[in-house]
């Protein structure tokens, strides 16, 4: 991560009549949009936070990506701070009224001061919204004081199990709030607590699928566009999985070869459908994992007969060394969205419970347009979202910032419907478990 440089992106392709034409739809549905969301919510409530990765191609808006425990609350404008602190009193008086105390426990890497900020700004909205905070480690044996770039401090502070609870010394907690996505599973610590735990246990890496929020995302995409008539392509990437694989001793490379080449194949179709001239690829990356790690871009299943070791090493592993073995392949949507130093960038939405607050664009001066950008050497600049932008403006022209930013609220929110079905079937499963015993 590096310091924002105000430079905001643009759409630089030659698809943007296709684009206008997606907003203009989302405009004009604007009523049957946000009837279609409220009784989403009213069935299956929002996760309290999560961030959405989107990719605008012109011809197509879709989430790639969707992180249920986000980092990067500083990237946000600080300028909107009574937006963010709003929308998390909505969340707690709707889903948690009389919340006092909360414990925040963040990710194990301390060394990163970037992500400290996140830590640190997540914090003070929490506090600015009535809570008494505190920041508890998984790791360390002692209170802990970092001075951060920004010139804020952060204190993060040892935690004890005291029998179905854990706690800071002196400091009770009636919610823990995890900004950890548990990659490595759950700690024994957090194992069967009498407190609630946001996001729940089961929404950490060791057991949550890239694959199976998709295939919700899908759901919820034919719905919405069966209510607004559009066809679910133009806002769902196609995707396959393959489980089994093992990079390094090449196996499994049939199935990559046959899935690869069946997304490209389906997406060739729709090109031509829509007469685009692209050349169709995919991502291929871990059906579980984050931070950007162990992500290829292909343009034909025969790339993966012949990995050479450096590309076999790095697909081999995600988060904290673990070993990749189940691989989703996600239909590559181009980012034509660019600064005016010709860097890509890519929006990331955020929102807390079903409130858009706003987002950043990740730009990198070193990646194309094919490529995934959430690697080092990204930097992000603030999206100028001056309002909540759940209500477009009519009279504007549909490229107008604030109903570009309520297209891409609209896609996001499709994404949390998705979150929120996930969390659905976790209880469901949580209940069956419990009456099993």
């Amino acid at each position: 991560m590096t310091e924002v440089l105000r430079d905001i992106p643009f759409l630089a392709t030659d698809r943007v009549e296709a684009l206008l034409d997606i907003e203009r739809h989302l405009i004009a549905e604007q009523c049957a949009i946000e009837r279609w969301f409220r009784g989403q919510w009213q069935r299956t409530p929002p996760p309290f936070y999560a961030s959405v990765d989107l990719r605008n191609a012109g011809f197509k808006l879709a989430p790639v990506d969707t992180n249920l425990f986000s980092a990067g609350f500083n990237n946000l404008n600080p300028d909107f701070s009574a937006l963010y602190v709003t929308a998390i009193q909505h969340f707690l008086n709707q889903y948690h009224p009389g919340l006092e105390r909360i414990l925040l426990i963040p990710e194990n890497h301390t060394r990163n001061l970037f992500y400290l900020e996140n830590v640190a700004r997540l914090r003070e909205l929490l506090e600015l919204s009535g809570l008494e905070v505190r920041v508890g480690s998984l790791t360390l044996e002692d209170r802990s004081v970092y001075a951060l770039p920004s010139g804020n401090r952060l204190i993060l502070e040892s935690l004890r199990r005291e029998g179905g609870r854990i706690a800071i010394a002196g400091f009770d907690a009636q919610l823990i709030l995890l900004n950890n996505d548990l990659s490595g599973g759950v700690p024994e610590i957090l194992a069967d607590l009498e407190q609630p735990i946001l996001p729940p246990l089961a929404a950490g890496w060791r057991s949550r699928r890239k694959s199976q929020h998709f295939t919700h995302y899908r759901s919820a995409a034919q719905e919405l566009a069966g209510v607004i008539g559009i066809d679910p392509w133009l806002i769902d990437p196609i995707f396959r999985r393959c489980q089994g694989i093992d990079f390094m001793r090449s196996e499994g490379r049939e199935c990559l070869v046959a899935n690869v080449d069946a997304v490209l194949e389906i997406t060739r179709e729709r090109y031509a459908h829509y007469g685009i001239r692209q050349r169709p690829f995919v991502i291929v990356k871990a059906d579980a994992g984050t931070y950007g790690m162990g992500i290829m871009t292909a343009y034909s299943g025969e790339e993966f007969l012949d990995l050479n070791r450096k590309e076999r090493s790095r697909m081999a592993k995600s988060k904290e060394g673990l070993p990749v073995s189940d691989v989703f392949i996600q239909e590559g949507v181009y980012t034509f969205e660019q600064t005016a130093r010709e860097a890509v960038a890519e929006p990331v939405v955020y929102m807390i419970g079903q409130q858009v607050l706003g987002g950043f664009y990740r730009v990198h001066t070193e990646r194309g347009r094919d490529e995934n950008l959430n690697a080092p050497g990204a930097h992000f600049e603030p999206m100028a979202f001056g309002q909540t932008c759940v209500a477009p403006c009519r009279q504007s022209p549909p490229d107008a910032p604030v109903n570009r930013y309520y297209a891409y609220g609209v896609i996001a929110r499709l994404a949390l419907v998705a979150a929120a079905r996930e969390m659905a079937d976790w209880r469901v499963q949580d209940v069956v478990r419990e009456s099993a015993l």
